[in-house]
């Protein structure tokens, strides 16, 4: 008896060990974290206006510790090998060594950095835990709440009670036709989620994920908030990517042994409309009634130039969102109006790790821009056009927004490019002994059932 006394309390705790390593390596354990990721990396101004910094801190903490917890119990299901793009190890790696030389006193700096890497673990969890399929149902669910609660939220603000809501930064002009904010701060990240989730919803209703119902419910939504949102920056990314899907959806019909061809093709003409619309650059900001907000871009740009001649190389040390602190608070002072970034994803990289710093983010962007392209052209499925059109989305928007770098943008950056390169890894190529991506015979299977 008292054998089976001494045994009792080690059998419970290893029936707990095991039970708790069952639940948090279960596949709705990891569809419901990568729900609550999306819906944190995208709403991060609510949650800080409605509960403080702490409040988001924490909140992100103890996501990440079940993350963490979630990838130990299911680490031997994982393919490891040439999973994480070195681009983006590279370019965390110089951000955190950026905190050698940060003007930042070294707890900010390493909170700061270490605020950038959260964010990109969580990325990569998701994109390991999920196929993209998954992750196309996980973003599509997420932004019809956000936008939804954010068009909710504009009527009420604007129609019903004829005030703003101060806490969460709606000005409620609703009734003017916007701009609007939503629960998204400025009317302009409202416009990029608004785009994300046009082309997600987009990619929802080809694959036939959800019902036709809801898809053009849910692209109705999206049009909405994008129209009302009034941002000129959206309507180029939007431009961009309605390019890009028609160029995939030729592409993906052309024969095989032919379409190397057509891909040189539309690159040479990419390049022709880049150069074209760089000449002819002021007629489209005026076509868009742009003018202020490129103004106000070029004052800030005009400041960030002066400080980067003394710092060129290196860069002022990582940030990720500007900080009350010089040079940052100088370039306020200079513009006369308060900045979080510097409204250039480039520029912001460039002026916060230098030159090393922005080739290294414009290898990582571009690298993986090229393997989704690459695999959104060649593969069978349609989902497979999703990453590379989140990629066109953030590559040029990341030209008048620093998105790319922070939160919800650099979280989904992460996830494309880990996919991306799943999928068309070149360590991965050697190994196997064929060409990167693999031709469709190599093709991973997406599952068919998305809510698993």
């Amino acid at each position: 008896m008292s054998a089976a006394r001494g045994r009792g309390p080690s059998d419970g705790a290893a029936r707990a060990a095991i039970a708790v390593r069952e639940f948090t390596g279960s596949a709705r354990f990891a569809q419901a974290l990568t729900l609550v990721a999306v819906g944190l990396a995208f709403s991060t101004h609510a949650v800080r206006n409605l509960i403080g910094t702490a409040g988001l801190l924490a909140a992100l903490t103890g996501l990440v510790v079940l993350c963490a917890a979630s990838l130990v119990a299911r680490w031997r299901a994982v393919e490891w090998y040439g999973i994480l793009p070195i681009t983006i190890l590279v370019f965390i790696g110089w951000c955190a060594a950026s905190v050698l030389w940060s003007n930042l006193p070294a707890y900010s700096s390493i909170a700061r950095v270490g605020y950038l890497v959260a964010f990109a673990f969580i990325g990569v969890y998701v994109a390991l835990m999920r196929d993209t399929i998954q992750i196309v149902r996980a973003f599509g669910d997420v932004m019809r709440v956000l936008l939804g609660a954010s068009l909710a939220l504009e009527v009420l603000s604007g129609i019903l009670l004829d005030m703003p809501i101060t806490v969460l930064g709606i000005q409620g002009n609703i009734a003017e036709l916007g701009p609007i904010q939503g629960v998204f701060g400025s009317r302009n990240m409202l416009g990029f989620v608004a785009l994300i989730a046009l082309l997600t919803f987009i990619v929802e209703w080809r694959t036939k994920i959800v019902q036709r119902t809801r898809a053009m419910l849910s692209l109705a939504l999206a049009v909405l908030c994008l129209v009302f949102s009034g941002s000129p920056t959206t309507w180029f990314a939007l431009g961009a990517a309605l390019l890009a899907l028609a160029a995939l959806y030729g592409l993906r019909r052309v024969p095989a042994s032919t379409r190397w061809r057509w891909q040189l093709a539309l690159l040479i003409t990419g390049v022709v409309a880049l150069v074209t619309a760089w000449i002819v650059r002021i007629r489209i900001i005026e076509l868009l009634d742009a003018r202020g907000e490129f103004d106000v871009r070029l004052d800030v740009w005009r400041e960030l130039s002066r400080y980067l001649n003394l710092n060129p190389l290196q860069g002022w040390g990582w940030v990720g969102p500007w900080p009350d602190a010089p040079p940052y608070t100088w370039i306020e002072l200079a513009t006369g109006r308060p900045h979080g970034s510097a409204l250039n994803a480039y520029v912001d990289v460039y002026f916060q790790v230098g030159v090393i710093g922005a080739l290294l983010f414009i290898a990582l962007l571009g690298v993986a821009l090229v393997r989704a392209w690459l695999l959104a052209s060649t593969r069978r499925s349609v989902v497979y056009v999703w990453p590379a059109l989140m990629l066109v989305a953030i590559a040029v928007t990341s030209f008048a927004e620093s998105f790319a770098l922070v939160e919800g943008g650099w979280m989904l950056l992460v996830v494309c490019a880990v996919k991306a390169a799943r999928d068309m890894s070149w360590r991965d190529a050697l190994v196997a002994g064929r060409p990167p991506g693999g031709g469709l015979g190599h093709e991973r299977v997406e599952r068919t059932n998305p809510s698993t």
